[in-house]
C-alpha cells in the first residue's frame, strides 16, 4: 500500500476501532460486560441500542475472553508465556488481566498504527489508575516502542509491513520459543489477502508453540452479508478477506494450509448456544427490553471466532465441538422472484413487523409496522390497500376515519379477516418495554380497493375482563377455527412485556369476542413466538417459532378438531424441518408452505419449504433473485397467497441490520409457485 493511501486507509480502519470502543464502553455501563477500564480508554461516552450492546459487543467480548482465559489456564504450567494483540486499538485487555492477577508470568504486546499507539500511550501515562498497573516504563519510548513496562509493551507498526513488525517485536523482547497467543479482532479482514495470509503463516512458522484467535465476518453474498459489505464500503474500509474466505470452513482450511495443526471455528450463534452457560444467557437476556431477535441472529451468523494452534501441550481447544445441523437433503427446485408490476415505488410499503390480509379477491390491506412514511422512519399509522385490476396491482394509502385512536401504530400484531368489510387487529406493541395494545375493529367500505380506498373506521373493542390477556401480547398468532357451527379466533403464543415467551391460548368467539373455554387434549407444544399459524380442516397448523431459550424451533403441530373439542398432535416431517422463525405460512391443497424466516443454517437463507401434510415429506426450494437489483430479506415480512395465479405476494420485510443501517425491501415481490403447486 502506498504511503498516502495507506494513511487514509489507516484512518478509516481506526474510525471503526473508535466506534467499537465507544460501543464496548456503553455495553459495560449497562452491565453486559465487567470492565472498569473501558471508560478510561474510550474517551467519548455514548449510549448505544440494546441490539448493539447485547448482540454486537457482549457476544464478541465473551468469545474473545473465553478463549484468552482458556489459553492462560492451559499455559500456566509454563514458566513464561506471551500474548500478542494485533490491531489492539484502545482495548483494555492488559488492564483487565493484570487487575485480576492473571499475568503472573505473561507479557502482553499490543500493536497498532503509530498514531493510535501514541494516543493510547499518552492516555495511560496521564491516568494514575492505568499507569499504576503498568508500573515503571523507563521514560520515553524509542522507535516503534511507544510504551514499555515489565509485562506490557505498546508498539506502533503497520501490520501489513511484516518485516517492520518482526523487527519491532524483536526489539521489544518478544520470544519466539515460548507459548504465544496471537489475537486479531476484525483486523486481518481490512488487509490485502496476500498480506493477511502472510501474517497467519509467519505466526505458524516462527513460533513452534502458538495459538491464534481470530474474530471477523463471513457470508458476504447472502442478503444480510450484502448490506454488511455495503456498510463497510461506505466507511472506506472494505472487507477484503470475505471474498476469498466466505465461510467458516474456508477459514479453517486457510489456517490448516498455512502451518497450523489444529483449528476449530464457530459462528456466534453457535458460540452463544454452546459456550455460554444457560444462567449467563438468561442474565444477559434480562438486562434490557429487547425485541430484535432477527437482527441479533443474522448478525451472529455473519461473525465467527476461530481458534488455531500448533505445538501446544496440553492441547488448546477452547471451542467445543458443535452438533451438526440437520441440513436440507437437497434443493427441490427454484422459485422465481420478480418485482411486482404496478407496485414499484408505491409509498408506504417499505416496512417490517406489519401484517397484510386478503379481505376479498384481489384486495389486500396492510397495517402497522415500522418503515418509511413521508421521508421519515417511524411506526406507521396509515393503512395501505393493494388491489389488482386487469392483471396489474395498484396501491393506495388509506386514512383513519377517527384519528384519535392510535390504530395502525403497532408492530407484530395480527389481523384477521371476518368479512369483506370487517377485520380484527389483535395485540402488537409500540415499544418492547410497553404492555400489549388493545384490540381494534377495522371497518372498510364495500367498494374498498386501490382506486377507491375511501377510509377505514377504527374502533376500540370493549373486551370482557376474561378475554383481556389474549390481547396483551405480540409476535403471536390468531387463526379462525370452527367448533359446533360457531366461529372462533384461536390466539396462541407470542410474548409480552412480562414474559419473553408465551405458550397459552384463547378461543375468542367472533360474535362478541368473549373468551370461551373449549377442551384441548394432547401434549402441549413448547412455548414460542414468531411462529406461523394456518387454518386447516377446521383446526390450526403451528410451525416453527422462537422458543424459551431464544432458540429456533423445528416442530410442527396440528390443533385437530374433535367432537368434544380439540387435540394437539405433532406433525412428523422427513427430513426434519430446519428450525426457523419470523417466517410466514400458507396452506394449499394439503401442502403447508413456509416462506422465508431466520434459521441458524448459515450456509444458506430460507426460501420456501413445502411440507406434504399427508406424507410429512419436507422439500426446500431456493428463491431465484436473479431479476432483483437489491437484497431480498425474507423476515419480518408479510405474504399473501393467490392460489388462482399460483403466486405469492411478499410485502415489506427486512429490519435494522445491527449498526449497518436499516434495510427494508423497497417494493413488493411476486414469487411464482408453478414449480410447487401442481396443475390440475
Amino acid at each position: 500500500v502506498g504511503g498516502g493511501s495507506a494513511m487514509s486507509l489507516s484512518r478509516q480502519v481506526q474510525g471503526t476501532g473508535d466506534s467499537s470502543a465507544v460501543s464496548k464502553c456503553s455495553a459495560a455501563a449497562r452491565g453486559y460486560i465487567q470492565d472498569r477500564f473501558l471508560r478510561l480508554l474510550a474517551g467519548r461516552r455514548r449510549r448505544r441500542t440494546p441490539l448493539i450492546h447485547r448482540r454486537g459487543y457482549y457476544v464478541r467480548a465473551r468469545a474473545v475472553g473465553h478463549c484468552i482465559q482458556d489459553f492462560l489456564l492451559k499455559a500456566q504450567s509454563h514458566p513464561r508465556t506471551q500474548i500478542l494483540s494485533l490491531g489492539a486499538g484502545f482495548d483494555s485487555l492488559y488492564f483487565r488481566l493484570k487487575d485480576v492477577g492473571l499475568l503472573h508470568h505473561t507479557v502482553v504486546y499490543e500493536v497498532d498504527f503509530p498514531d493510535v499507539v501514541c494516543q493510547k500511550a499518552a492516555l495511560i501515562k496521564g491516568m494514575k489508575e492505568l499507569s499504576a498497573l503498568v508500573g515503571d516504563t523507563g521514560g520515553e519510548g524509542s522507535g516503534a516502542i511507544a510504551l514499555s513496562g515489565e509485562d506490557y509493551k505498546l508498539l506502533g507498526v503497520d501490520l501489513s509491513e511484516l518485516s517492520e513488525l518482526e523487527r519491532a517485536l524483536e526489539e521489544a523482547g518478544l520470544d519466539n520459543e515460548i507459548p504465544t497467543l496471537f489475537i486479531a479482532e476484525v483486523v486481518l479482514t481490512y488487509m490485502e489477502n496476500s498480506r493477511s495470509d502472510a501474517v497467519v503463516q509467519w505466526a505458524a512458522q516462527r513460533f513452534p508453540r502458538a495459538c491464534f484467535l481470530l474474530y471477523e465476518q463471513v457470508h458476504p453474498e447472502d442478503p444480510f452479508g450484502r448490506v454488511m459489505q455495503q456498510h463497510f464500503l461506505q466507511l472506506n474500509s472494505a472487507l477484503l478477506s470475505v471474498a476469498q474466505y466466505p465461510d467458516c470452513e474456508a477459514q479453517r482450511r486457510r489456517f490448516l494450509g498455512k502451518g497450523w495443526t489444529e483449528c476449530s471455528v464457530m459462528d456466534m450463534n453457535e458460540f452463544f448456544t454452546y459456550c455460554v452457560p444457560e444462567d449467563e444467557q438468561q442474565r444477559v437476556q434480562a438486562l434490557e427490553p429487547f425485541d430484535e431477535y432477527e437482527e441479533w441472529h443474522l448478525k451472529c451468523s455473519h461473525y465467527f471466532v476461530l481458534a488455531a494452534s500448533k505445538g501446544m501441550e496440553p492441547p488448546w481447544a477452547p471451542l467445543l465441538p458443535v452438533p451438526l445441523c440437520t441440513g436440507p437433503v437437497g434443493v427441490a427446485g427454484l422459485v422465481p422472484a420478480a418485482v411486482c408490476a404496478g407496485l414499484s415505488g408505491a409509498p408506504g410499503l417499505r416496512r417490517y413487523g406489519h401484517r397484510s390480509v386478503l379481505i376479498k379477491p384481489n384486495v389486500i390491506v396492510t397495517t402497522g409496522g415500522f418503515g418509511e412514511e413521508d421521508g421519515q422512519h417511524c411506526r406507521l399509522r396509515s393503512f395501505h390497500v393493494l388491489s389488482k385490476r386487469a392483471g396489474s396491482w395498484r396501491a393506495a394509502r388509506v386514512t383513519e376515519r377517527n384519528p384519535d385512536t392510535t390504530g395502525g401504530e403497532r408492530l407484530y400484531h395480527t389481523v384477521s379477516r371476518l368479512s369483506d368489510t370487517l377485520a380484527l387487529v389483535v395485540g402488537g406493541r409500540t415499544s418492547p418495554s410497553g404492555a400489549g395494545l388493545e384490540m381494534l375493529w377495522l371497518k372498510f367500505r364495500k367498494t374498498c380497493d386501490a382506486s377507491d380506498p375511501g377510509d377505514v373506521a377504527v374502533e376500540l373493542v370493549n373486551l370482557q375482563p376474561a378475554a383481556e390477556p389474549a390481547t396483551l401480547r405480540w409476535r403471536h398468532s390468531t387463526t379462525e377455527v370452527t367448533f359446533k357451527g360457531e366461529q372462533y379466533l384461536f390466539v396462541f403464543g407470542g410474548r409480552s412485556a412480562l414474559e419473553p415467551v408465551l405458550g397459552d391460548w384463547y378461543f375468542l368467539h367472533t360474535r362478541d369476542l368473549s373468551n370461551t373455554v373449549i377442551a384441548v387434549e394432547g401434549a402441549v407444544p413448547e412455548s414460542r413466538h414468531s411462529h406461523s399459524a394456518c387454518g386447516w380442516e377446521g383446526g390450526v397448523l403451528i410451525a416453527g417459532g422462537l422458543g424459551a431459550a431464544e432458540q429456533p424451533l423445528g416442530s410442527v403441530f396440528l390443533l385437530r378438531k374433535l367432537e368434544r373439542g380439540f387435540q394437539w398432535q405433532p406433525v412428523e416431517t422427513h427430513p426434519p424441518l430446519i428450525p426457523r422463525y419470523s417466517h410466514t405460512a400458507h396452506v394449499h391443497e394439503g401442502k403447508l408452505l413456509l416462506v422465508g424466516g431466520v434459521w441458524f443454517q448459515a450456509s444458506s437463507v430460507p426460501g420456501i419449504t413445502v411440507i406434504d401434510l399427508m406424507t410429512g415429506l419436507c422439500l426446500d426450494y431456493v428463491i431465484d433473485v436473479e431479476h432483483l437489483e437489491w437484497p431480498l430479506m425474507l423476515h419480518n415480512h408479510s405474504s399473501v397467497l393467490l392460489p388462482n395465479e399460483k403466486e405469492l405476494l411478499v410485502i415489506g420485510g427486512g429490519g435494522n441490520c445491527f449498526s449497518f443501517g436499516t434495510h427494508l425491501n423497497p417494493e413488493p415481490v411476486s414469487l411464482s409457485l408453478n414449480s410447487i403447486l401442481p396443475s390440475h
